[in-house]
């Protein structure tokens, strides 16, 4: 457990209670930023080599150029870690923004520099969700067409999760039109009919999850085929088996969509089969920071 909650704020160690964000700072104004959120096993980071791949690929392609130095920035989160004597379950969010400047929409000039922060909390495995599986319902993907960059502005997908959470359920699955699914509002999505795994090709409008890629590759080497392919809503709806993947939520079986019923209405084979397979990956990935 957390014995004292200390986060970075700016490259520098502080009580979580002290870190606040300036009334100017980009992120509060425009959303100008990009988070990660990274799971902890056993107080040991999960693929936080691929977490940090992604954040300097999206702050490459929003021209944040400030960003600590990737071995530096990961020294830090190590500390952070030890720093906090955290030794169960947890996750770690951390977030960059352009930085603060006056209220003017184009970039700041270079005299700006990138404002951040970073904290740890404890937060325990889905577990009964992951054996029992859980209900999503569809809504209307109306988000902007670089969903592939991890950025602050999640308006979108907090008025799709407040529509599942009115429905009952913990997700909604977006889909463009009824030809086009495309995620969740903070997951991704796997199909499985006749045995063959399916999700959105990894282009712009979605996320490449880190689960999602670890996924892939699980099935890949438990000879389960693969197809990154778009499909529609009918197509989800008839889907032998449903479920999702994210950082947080691992891989969790879907088994009500709406009023319809996927598959039996239990996780299936393939998706039991894959969370034994990641069981596995997490099991083996758990070494000392």
């Amino acid at each position: 457990m957390i014995h004292e909650s200390i986060a970075i704020q700016d490259g520098q160690f502080r009580p979580y209670h002290q870190i606040s964000v300036s009334a100017e700072d980009r992120a509060v104004y425009f959303g100008d930023g990009i988070y990660e959120v990274v799971r902890l096993y056993g107080g040991c980071f999960d693929a936080l080599d691929e977490h940090l791949n992604r954040l300097y690929r999206s702050a490459e392609h929003i021209s944040l150029t400030s960003l600590p130095d990737r071995n530096h920035l990961r020294a830090m989160l190590e500390e952070l870690v030890r720093r906090n004597r955290l030794s169960d379950d947890g996750m770690l969010y951390v977030q960059f923004s352009r930085g603060i400047a006056p209220r003017v929409h184009r970039f700041p000039g270079e005299a700006v520099t990138a404002s951040w922060f970073a904290h740890i909390n404890p937060l325990k495995r889905p577990v009964d969700i992951m054996h029992k599986g859980e209900s999503a319902v569809l809504v209307q993907d109306i988000r902007w067409l670089r969903c592939d960059i991890k950025s602050l502005n999640l308006l979108p997908n907090v008025l799709a999760s407040e529509e599942a959470a009115k429905a009952g359920c913990r997700e909604a699955i977006l889909y463009r039109d009824e030809s086009h699914v495309t995620e969740g509002a903070s997951s991704n999505v796997f199909i499985v009919k006749d045995d063959v795994l399916r999700t959105h090709p990894a282009n712009h409008l979605i996320l490449n999850g880190i689960t999602r890629q670890r996924v892939i590759q699980l099935a890949e080497e438990l000879g389960v085929p693969v197809e990154e392919r778009v499909f529609g809503v009918s197509e989800l709806l008839e889907a032998d088996e449903v479920f999702r993947t994210s950082t947080i939520c691992e891989v969790c079986p879907v088994t009500v969509i709406g009023d319809h019923t996927i598959g039996r209405g239990v996780p299936g084979a393939v998706t039991r089969k894959l969370q034994e397979a990641f069981e596995r990956v997490v099991t083996a990935g758990r070494t000392t920071v």
